[in-house]
């Protein structure tokens, strides 16, 4: 494998050059046809230029190639309902959106997490909300199914900061079984808690 083009082909996906990123990776393919991990970054980059067809025909080539790749079985399945044209609705981060900031930016793994249908649809960079209620703060998905939960310490705070006009920016990090990480961002603080990290 050509690790150069490899990383290449990751660098201009992370930029969001989802162009590039085909090229990259169409070259990989002409002398590894067979490569699992280079048809699923393929299958991603046309997605994302909202290339529909061509994302799950990649897809279906890496599951004939491996019928257990988990990749590109839960992107076919995301993927189902895309329209040619239409670009994957859940992701919309890019890789500066994971640069971390002290007093900004936490990563958090989510307790109690929810209905496994549900979680087997997140990618890494999707974007989720949060909804804080009476004693806690839930992580849902942007048609409000629940993914999983704050710590309590983490959602008392955060529900004071909301309430004070704070705001955050939260994207999917990993997605292990039922282990969920997100990453969390402020992206405005509120003015009486404007020196509180």
């Amino acid at each position: 494998m050509d690790s150069e083009l490899a990383q290449k082909a990751i660098l201009a996906a992370l930029k969001g050059e989802w162009e590039e990123a085909v090229k990259y990776n169409k070259g990989i393919l002409k002398e590894y046809p067979n490569d699992i991990q280079t048809l699923n970054r393929l299958a991603k980059a046309y997605c994302e230029l909202g290339k529909a067809n061509q994302a799950r025909a990649y897809c279906k080539k890496v599951i004939k190639i491996d019928p257990f790749d988990s990749i590109a079985k839960r992107n076919l399945d995301n993927w189902r309902d895309l329209k040619i044209s239409q670009k994957n609705p859940n992701s919309s981060s890019c890789a500066t959106d994971f640069i971390e900031e002290p007093g900004k930016t936490k990563l958090i793994l989510l307790l109690h997490t929810g209905d496994p249908k549900t979680i087997s649809k997140l990618s890494a960079g999707d974007e989720v909300e949060l909804s804080p209620y009476s004693h806690r703060v839930s992580v849902n998905t942007k048609d409000n199914k629940y993914i999983g939960r704050l710590p309590d310490d983490l959602s008392a705070r955060l529900k004071k900061c909301i309430k004070l006009g704070s705001s955050y920016k939260v994207l999917i990090k990993s997605v292990e079984n039922r282990n969920i990480k997100v990453f969390l961002r402020e992206t405005q603080r509120g003015k009486s808690v404007r020196n509180l990290p």
